[in-house]
């Protein structure tokens, strides 16, 4: 295997998480109108069926991870176990705080397109998130962009303003302080949430993506119940097989797997990457609208997913080149030359 195969996998793990959540928008727009559920709601089931998700998983995965641990008969080679994830895992603590951050980044979110729209909530959001991250990995971390970084940022918030403001993201709205101080609060979640998993990742206390994502998910739910509660919990519909079959989907597919391709990735990649990276959702939520819902192709969204494409395209081949680098450098370094925060877990079972 090459040494650039952990970082590849990282990076097809993070485009996929973003593919994923941008069909989270088309299947809550869809449930907005067949439930009448609102956002906070909708992510408290959001949380909630993703957390009966992983802890089914977890639940038939677990015997299958106890065998390998009796073929320890070498001592001398900790460091480069098969075991799937890092030995050394973070504490309730620490999961419960990356929840916090999860949970802050959902429902900010939500309510500042509730109280300025959708097209300026999602750029203030998604555009402010690369910014914070990318001072707090060069600040927190010591992780530069480079010229190169730099650049391919700026281009994917052009990109990003282009495509949202320009028809991609729907919803115009206008400007409201309170709706753009919700947004950024949400970003400072979302940066949190990063920066917190890319830290673990450098000390080798990763863990396992599964049980970082059921996690979020509790937090989440435990923190949203009374918000929704007060917002209205229950659907109100006469199609109640469709609400719940869009239901299991957002459970499913962009909370459960999403999320744990998320966190293996945003362990092992440069935090500023991942941040850009995953502004492929709304390229993504942009596509299916034109593709599935009917909605127009315009020039703007054109343009803007062709920028934000470009971006996101640069740094994964930045971040796929930087670890071949890197080992080159390291060579005389020996049989401890790689570290385990360095490694990158392969999720074997979050697609399962």
């Amino acid at each position: 295997m090459s040494n650039t195969s952990p970082a590849g996998r990282s990076l097809l793990y993070l485009v996929v998480a973003g593919v994923a959540w941008g069909t989270a928008g088309a299947a809550a727009s869809l449930l907005f109108t067949a439930s009448g559920l609102g956002p906070l709601s909708l992510t408290f089931w959001r949380c909630a069926g993703g957390l009966l998700v992983l802890l089914a998983v977890l639940a038939v995965r677990r015997p299958r991870r106890a065998a390998p641990a009796s073929t320890s008969s070498k001592p001398s080679t900790p460091s480069t176990s098969s075991s799937p994830f890092p030995a050394s895992s973070p504490s309730a603590r620490s999961l419960v705080v990356t929840g916090l951050f999860f949970t802050v980044f959902q429902a900010a979110y939500f309510r500042s397109v509730q109280e300025t729209g959708l097209a300026v909530g999602t750029v203030v959001t998604l555009g402010a998130g690369p910014v914070l991250i990318a001072l707090g990995a060069r600040y927190g971390m010591g992780e530069r962009l480079g010229r190169g970084g730099v650049a391919a940022v700026a281009g994917a918030l052009a990109g990003l303003v282009v495509l949202v403001l320009g028809g991609g993201g729907g919803g115009g709205g206008e400007v409201r302080p309170l709706g753009v101080g919700w947004a950024l609060l949400s970003a400072a979640g979302y940066a949190g949430m990063t920066l917190r998993t890319r830290r673990a990742g450098q000390r080798g206390r990763a863990g396992d993506p599964l049980v970082t994502t059921a996690w979020s998910a509790g937090v989440g739910t435990v923190c949203l119940f009374p918000l929704a509660l007060a917002e209205g919990l229950l659907p109100h519909t006469a199609d109640l097989g469709r609400v719940v079959w869009l239901m299991a989907y957002v459970a499913v597919v962009p909370t459960a797997l999403a999320y744990a391709l998320y966190f293996t990735g945003a362990a092992a990649v440069r935090a500023a990457t991942v941040s850009v990276i995953m502004l492929i959702e709304p390229v993504s939520a942009a596509l299916i609208a034109v593709l599935l819902l009917g909605e127009e192709l315009t020039v703007p969204v054109v343009l803007g997913t062709g920028l934000l494409l470009t971006a996101v395209l640069a740094l994964i081949v930045a971040e796929a080149r930087r670890p071949a680098e890197q080992g080159r450098q390291r060579q005389p370094a020996g049989p401890q030359a790689d570290r385990p925060g360095d490694q990158v877990p392969p999720l074997q079972s979050a697609a399962r």
